[in-house]
């Protein structure tokens, strides 16, 4: 139902494998800010790709790239999978290298487009924060990093990070908070931007719960809160 466009392409990367990935581009005149949008374990769903379009929404063109590409059945990926039991075990499975990879040549797309500015960031959620975070160790070039409750990085890998680093976290998920005062102190000793938010009366993927119609009114406002914040930044760039 979304007024913008958007469209479903396929990214060359190395070793032969192509990204597939769903693209949005907002209704503005001028060229914009890419974000690069990174799916939670359950693999690139339509709720990833509604924040896609939420984002386009807020003047911003944003990717969404399946990193299950080629590696399902018959060379699918997402939508190959069987069960979310099965997508999960192929996400653990991702190799890192294979991953950063696949997310360089994103950028690279991203940076070729007529309608876009060299400005790109990325944002990811639950497993998909993780891997923004680590991908901010790979990529010198990045705008900023958003890490929606994800993993941090090694600490020792803290230091090669170039640009913010963003942090939205839920009250009630100590299995990711319990990380943030490490990465705090890792952050502060290698002089890099690390600004961790806890939002109140949530827990994890409280984003997405948040989106939810029977979402309670604290979800909605954890999100409204969070949302705002992750637009306000991304526009400050």
């Amino acid at each position: 139902k979304s007024p913008r466009h958007g469209e479903w392409i396929k990214i060359p990367s190395d070793n032969g494998r192509v990204v597939n990935a769903f693209i949005v581009s907002p209704e503005i005149k001028e060229k914009a800010t890419s974000v690069i949008v990174i799916h939670e374990i359950f693999g690139l769903t339509d709720w990833v790709r509604l924040v896609g379009d939420k984002l386009a929404e807020a003047g911003f063109v944003a990717i969404c790239p399946d990193l299950l590409s080629g590696t399902g059945p018959n060379g699918g990926g997402t939508e190959s999978f069987e069960s979310g039991d099965e997508v999960r075990r192929a996400i653990q499975n991702l190799d890192s290298t294979q991953i950063t990879t696949d997310l360089k040549a994103v950028m690279k797309y991203l940076r070729e487009l007529p309608s876009t500015t060299d400005k790109v960031a990325i944002g990811g959620f639950c497993w998909g924060g993780g891997q923004s975070f680590r991908f901010a160790t790979n990529e010198d070039t990045l705008a900023g990093a958003f890490v929606f409750y994800g993993s941090p990085p090694r600490a020792e890998d803290i230091s090669k990070i170039k640009c913010p680093v963003y942090g939205f976290y839920g009250e009630n998920d100590n299995r990711i908070n319990s990380t943030i005062e490490a990465t705090q102190e890792a952050a502060k000793a290698a002089g890099i931007t690390y600004q961790p938010v806890i939002y109140s009366g949530v827990g994890h993927a409280f984003l997405r719960r948040g989106m939810d119609d029977g979402a309670s009114d604290v979800e909605k406002t954890a999100t409204q809160q969070a949302w705002e914040r992750f637009v306000k930044l991304l526009k400050a760039l």
